[in-house]
């Protein structure tokens, strides 16, 4: 049975509470991931499924009241933390068993999981984009490839325990008065959230929690390029990306050459095709439906010919090759 609870009313939306397995299982997959799902034994079946916050950061409770495998396909375009409340179970990722079920995965990654009938599990879910706009911050550039993590978080390590801390605080926070009041709020605790695993999990970028990574962009510039990511899919001049980053346009200008070797417009475009790189991928996937035409007007390439000359440098492959690969 699905169920919401009324709008305007603080605390968690109920939204599946039952007996169905597959009701249970399409709900979580139109939010999180297509799987398959079976319960173990002979154990009655009593689902539940709760969201705290749906955005750049989802947050949700999951548990199934009876011991039950599931099994994903190849992740989509975000990347997975669980936070186990109670019980227990097993996570299987890539085929390797890891040695906790505080675990993380992402886009390509398969996972095969089993859960106990007291299991109820934490899912904090994190848009590639979103991750991948945080990284440019930190790189200069959007990055080709999305990041791939350690699977296994490190109670044992402060700062992970910190950005633990952190993630079931917002448990809190996302249903409270502030947050209905403060989108703005939400908003800045989605990117403390993705800046700190960034920082405390290794990953294929980076080398989380190590100090080593690249130097962070002046507070300035990172405006900027929030704003870009941000603003992407509307008209905006570089008069536009100064005033939002509270500089003038000579200095966003040097700023972009010294510290991202590009000029603010040149960015934006990455950015842009990035998106539309992106949503081609869905589409191929059958995950979104469109033309290339549709993807490059939503992201403000009007020049067709330029879009697909600028596609194919950044990618190596035109828009339509992409659309029609079925990846």
């Amino acid at each position: 049975m699905v169920t919401e609870t009324a709008p305007g009313k603080t605390g968690p939306v109920s939204l599946y509470e039952g007996e169905s397995i597959e009701e249970l299982r399409h709900v979580v997959g139109e939010r999180l991931a297509p799987h398959k799902l079976a319960v173990l034994g002979e154990q009655r079946f009593a689902g539940r499924f709760h969201s705290f916050h749906e955005g750049a950061v989802a947050l949700y409770d999951l548990g199934y009241g009876a011991p039950v495998r599931l099994w994903t396909g190849e992740l989509p375009d975000f990347y997975n933390v669980i936070l186990p409340h109670a019980g227990g179970g097993r996570v299987v990722s890539n085929g390797a068993e890891l040695s906790s079920t505080m675990s993380v995965a992402g886009p390509g990654d398969q996972v095969t999981m089993d859960w106990d009938a007291g299991a109820l599990n934490g899912a904090l879910a994190m848009s590639r984009q979103a991750v991948e706009q945080a990284l440019a911050v930190r790189l200069g550039e959007v990055p080709q490839e999305p990041p791939r993590f350690d699977p296994v978080l490190d109670p044992t390590d402060p700062a992970v325990r910190s950005w633990l801390r952190l993630a079931y605080l917002f448990r809190e926070f996302a249903v409270s008065e502030l947050a209905q009041r403060s989108p703005l709020a939400v908003r800045h605790f989605e990117k403390l959230l993705i800046h700190g695993l960034l920082d405390v999990q290794p990953h294929s970028l980076g080398r989380g929690g190590t100090g080593g990574g690249p130097a962070p962009l002046p507070s300035a510039l990172r405006r900027a390029t929030d704003y870009c990511a941000e603003h992407a899919g509307e008209a905006l001049s570089v008069a536009d990306i100064a005033r939002a980053a509270r500089m003038s346009l000579r200095t966003l200008r040097e700023g972009f050459r010294r510290h991202l070797d590009t000029t603010p417009l040149a960015y934006l475009r990455r950015v842009r095709l990035d998106r539309a790189h992106h949503d081609l991928l869905a589409i191929a996937a059958g995950r979104a439906r469109g033309t290339v035409t549709e993807v490059a007007c939503r992201w403000g390439f009007t020049h067709l010919g330029r879009f697909s000359a600028d596609y194919r440098r950044a990618y190596g492959r035109s828009p339509s090759q992409t659309l029609g690969s079925g990846a």
